[in-house]
């Protein structure tokens, strides 16, 4: 087949390599000039375990093509697949500007039959938004061509994209039409061969599952934040905890795992969107309401519990913190607790010394250059003359740890621990003042800790030019 893809962030670089991959002929559009030049000569934006060995292949066999002539991707492909950012507005309501602005482009400039697929995580509605916007743009250039809208969301994790594409559990599709069916059967035969993952539903379930998907995950982390906070004040292990209930195959281990709180481009959105979406209907959704406020609050805890540690005194220490990016094997920093963290140190007037093995040009990308804040190029060399070390990401290089040899570094013998990654024995074996979320004799957060934060620098602002990103 050939597709064409609006969007060249992570799940329209995925969609769009992976559709290659399994040999269909694919267009991507963007218009930031500057990554598609670099896409084309194979430098991959962001950070995707084998993203960029698939994209390079695919390119070097010419199933694989990237442009910004928007005439010249309407023109490509029968499927024209919506994969832009729909970020959140002011009052926590996607932001579908980007997607109708793609859907009106399609039928600006459309000649014959599309099918056009929301790949974007969108509201319940959304769908009747972009046929209303293709509708209306047709009528304007007084010309009968027929199409149809589907849904058909992402249910990609970041770290491990690729994988979820090829290998995810179900492939939803919503739709009204049955001209739909078989395109998408022939688009997804690749993928669907040894079981039958297509679920065909209609259009605002489709949706609805994917806010829904989100939702419960958050749900589940917040959840187990919540239980935390409690083991710290009864004296109980979550670790032992989470075992404990993780065994129960109703519950499962997955997502039970607690920490310093979720980020990244999905959960903190979606669970916002999705409350939003029932306020509009006149609901009041307070369990999602309460997942968001759990998460907010947890950001915090990983700096409360600094503070207590230093005696409240922050003024000139020197901060080591391991991980930036808001989860492993992604250079992702949205919505990252390591910016909470940062922006709190720097408002108490302490410095940052900082490393995580693939966010670091992202921090340098938000915060610009700043004489409290060090990137180093090693794990360890945060440590010298440091004052205390935090850990923000479970990366695999920060399991394994000298605690002999990293409590002579350190000034201050504290660890803070905001992902639970060692047994608190050992580490005080060392000497060291070990901090977790939810173990025994962690140091305990009586209340909601308000928060101060530094402002980012104007860098992180986002550009018009990358309206097609997400």
């Amino acid at each position: 087949m050939r597709i064409t893809i609006f969007g060249t962030g992570y799940v329209g670089l995925v969609t769009g390599t992976c559709l290659a991959d399994a040999g269909h002929e694919v267009m991507c559009m963007d218009v930031d000039q500057d990554k598609i030049n670099g896409l084309k000569s194979g430098v991959v934006p962001i950070y995707e375990p084998g993203l960029e060995a698939l994209i390079k292949q695919n390119v070097a066999d010419q199933r694989l093509l990237f442009t910004t002539d928007p005439v010249e991707a309407v023109n490509f492909g029968t499927l024209q697949f919506i994969a832009v950012g729909t970020p959140p507005d002011e009052d926590g309501s996607a932001d579908l500007r980007y997607v109708l602005n793609v859907a009106d482009t399609i039928a600006t400039h459309m000649q014959a039959y599309k099918l056009v697929i929301d790949k974007s995580t969108v509201p319940v509605g959304t769908a009747d938004h972009v046929s209303g916007t293709i509708a209306q743009r047709l009528r304007q250039r007084d010309v009968d061509i027929p199409f149809d809208v589907c849904s058909n969301p992402e249910f990609l994790k970041e770290g491990s994209a690729v994988e979820d594409f090829s290998q995810g559990a179900r492939i939803v599709v919503g739709c009204d039409s049955p001209r739909v069916e078989p395109l998408m059967r022939e688009c997804y035969a690749p993928y669907n061969r040894r079981q039958e993952k297509l679920m065909f539903m209609d259009i605002r379930s489709a949706e609805l599952t994917k806010y829904a998907a989100n939702a419960m995950l958050a749900t589940k982390i917040s959840f187990m934040n919540e239980i935390s906070n409690l083991a710290e004040r009864l004296g109980a292990d979550i670790e032992n905890v989470r075992r404990g209930i993780g065994s129960d195959p109703r519950i499962g281990y997955s997502f039970i795992y607690p920490g310093c709180g979720y980020g990244g481009s999905c959960f903190p959105k979606d669970v916002q969107a999705l409350a939003r979406t029932a306020s509009d209907v006149g609901y009041e959704a307070e369990l999602l309401d309460a997942v968001e406020s759990v998460n907010n609050r947890q950001k915090t805890h990983l700096f409360a519990k600094l503070s207590q540690a230093l005696d409240g005194e922050l003024r000139g220490k020197t901060i080591a913190i391991w991980g930036l990016a808001f989860k492993p094997n992604t250079d992702d920093m949205r919505e990252a607790p390591s910016r909470t963290l940062m922006e709190a140190v720097w408002a108490a007037g302490g410095k940052v010394r900082a490393h995580d093995p693939e966010a670091m040009d992202e921090c340098r990308r938000i915060y610009g250059q700043r004489d409290d804040l060090e990137l180093t190029k090693r794990r360890d060399d945060t440590l010298e003359g440091a004052d205390a070390l935090v850990i923000c990401t479970e990366w695999k290089a920060f399991r394994t740890v000298d605690f002999r040899r990293l409590r002579e570094r350190l000034t201050t013998p504290v660890i803070i621990d905001g992902r639970n990654l060692f047994d608190p024995e050992s580490v005080r074996a060392a000497g060291l003042l070990y901090f977790a979320v939810g173990r025994a004799d962690s140091l305990r957060i009586a209340q909601p800790v308000a928060v101060a934060t530094a402002a980012a620098s104007p860098a992180e602002r986002t550009s018009p030019s990358v309206a097609y990103t997400l």
